[in-house]
């Protein structure tokens, strides 16, 4: 206990001196357009048609925007979207590809994972994620969501336009929740529970918080009234949002942060006792399939919900996410009946998770057809990530976690950087200073989203082995030999999912 009291205590440390994110804070009311700032100056200068001349008039002060009801029930609703994806559309997808005697301990993991990074997210992980700090980190201004009300807003992608602050906590709490659980996928069966939680206290303030901070820390686009301050609140962003990194829902954040992560912990855990020689086929498909279809269903919420608007761009971020995940089921069944001459349900499932996977960068910034084209790509590109590419690592990713998220993650993050672009049916970049959709440069574009798939990978294997040590000296990674072939249901949690 004093070791693991020791390192909680040096990942705090660590956690302090590292603070310099950024959030999304309240943005400023929106400044009078140079037209109308204009038309003020020219009537108040004018001479009042009395022998005194009149002083002029103060300009009247812009009213702060105020968040729209059907915006905020929007995100709410979105928000409980997401939350259904990990507990219980994650814990049930992840849970039916186990062993029976390791399906109480798939489902502990997600659903304990999902409280401790809820607590987590508000007691500091929220400040450091979305507070003005550097281009890492932010700041612990809002810890325990300090000075946060139910009058607070948060910016959207349109000037003038806000949501209920707390609304957006939940919101991308459910983000931080989902993606430390999907990494328990890759270490399944194996794994002490102790070291699931350590592991994922410390990944989650090293990697998940400075990755979301990066990509989507800005300064909200009130603070782009002319040029030079777009340029003053651009020095304020995150660092791959100053890249220019288009991440539009995660596939950075949450897909390749997380499969890293996995693989790492992969490795360096080991394969699973008797791999190769004793049957590990997954104990019920049933459950799989209604996890993935409770992922889809709130992918909705996870992709359109990114928009932090019911708008015209959720509209479109929903339907590519619906045409994306259907596209990639298709393609994958039909790739698998080609290669093993029979189309398998854990096929289809698996290719809807990976098609909803490679639209989520891009699902707000597409159009329809490169939608589909990312969904057929996944689905062939990720059937290969896990049969042949996981050959060639040799790690035993139980559940294909970068095989699905990494390779669907990564696919995706580039794809974005091509079907952006508005002569393929893309929104195109938008720039707030102008008030207009920018010219397109998709060499610059593509070399941006690499900047995003190079860092997510870099940094989280680095903090991804790290962690994988520390928790080992502590507590150890595995169980002994004999809990693992006797199940985690039993040795670990001293129940079982079924009595018969």
């Amino acid at each position: 206990m004093k070791r693991l009291f020791t390192v909680f205590m040096l990942s705090g440390a660590l956690a302090l001196g590292n603070a310099a994110f950024a959030e999304e804070t309240a943005p400023a009311a929106p400044a009078a357009s140079p037209a109308v700032t204009a038309s003020v100056a020219t009537s108040t200068a004018a001479p009042a048609p009395v022998a005194e001349a009149a002083k002029p008039a103060p300009a009247a002060a812009t009213p702060a925007a105020v968040p729209n009801k059907g915006d905020n029930a929007w995100i709410m609703v979105c928000a409980a979207f997401v939350i259904l994806m990990s507990i219980p559309g994650l814990a049930l997808f992840y849970g039916g590809l186990v062993r029976t005697k390791n399906m109480l301990s798939v489902l502990m993991q997600v659903f304990v994972i999902f409280s401790l990074i809820t607590v987590l997210w508000v007691v500091f992980g929220y400040s450091l994620a979305f507070t003005e700090g550097g281009s890492f980190f932010g700041t612990f201004d809002k810890i325990l969501l300090k000075g946060i009300t139910p009058e607070s807003v948060a910016a959207t992608f349109s000037k003038g336009v806000v949501i209920s602050e707390l609304i957006f906590v939940i919101f991308q709490g459910a983000f931080a929740a989902i993606t430390c659980g999907l990494i328990v996928g890759s270490f399944a069966e194996r794994i002490k529970f102790s070291a699931v939680l350590l592991f994922t206290v410390i990944w989650f303030i090293f990697s998940y918080i400075p990755m979301a901070h990066m990509v989507w820390y800005w300064a909200g686009p009130d603070a782009y009234t002319n040029a030079a301050a777009g340029e003053a609140a651009g020095k304020t962003a995150g660092f791959l949002f100053q890249k220019g990194a288009l991440d539009f829902a995660g596939g950075t954040v949450v897909h390749i942060n997380a499969a890293i992560a996995g693989l790492i912990g992969a490795y360096l855990i080991g394969k699973r006792t008797g791999l190769g020689n004793v049957s590990m086929a997954p104990h019920s498909l049933t459950f799989t399939m209604i996890g993935a279809s409770l992922l889809w269903f709130g992918w909705f919420g996870f992709n359109a919900g990114s928009a932090l608007e019911a708008s015209g761009g959720a509209a479109l971020a929903m339907v590519n996410t619906w045409v994306a995940a259907a596209s990639a089921t298709l393609s994958w069944m039909a790739a698998e009946w080609v290669l093993k001459g029979k189309p398998s349900m854990l096929g289809a499932a698996s290719g809807a998770v990976a098609g909803l996977v490679a639209i989520t960068p891009a699902a707000g910034f597409v159009g329809v057809g490169g939608a589909i084209i990312i969904g057929l790509l996944a689905g062939v590109v990720c059937l290969w990530g896990v049969t042949g590419l996981k050959k060639l690592l040799g790690a035993d990713d139980s559940l294909d976690v970068f095989g699905v998220h990494g390779v669907g993650g990564i696919l995706g993050a580039i794809l974005t950087g091509i079907f952006v672009s508005p002569k393929l049916g893309g929104t195109g970049v938008y720039d707030y200073v102008a008030n207009k959709v920018g010219d397109f440069d998709m060499g610059a574009q593509l070399v941006s989203q690499l900047w995003g798939v190079g860092t997510a990978i870099v940094w989280s294997g680095v903090v991804s082995f790290i962690a994988y040590k520390l928790v080992d000296l502590v507590v150890g990674l595995r169980v002994p030999e004999e809990e693992e072939r006797e199940g985690l249901d039993l040795t670990s949690h001293g129940e079982s999912a079924y009595h018969h």
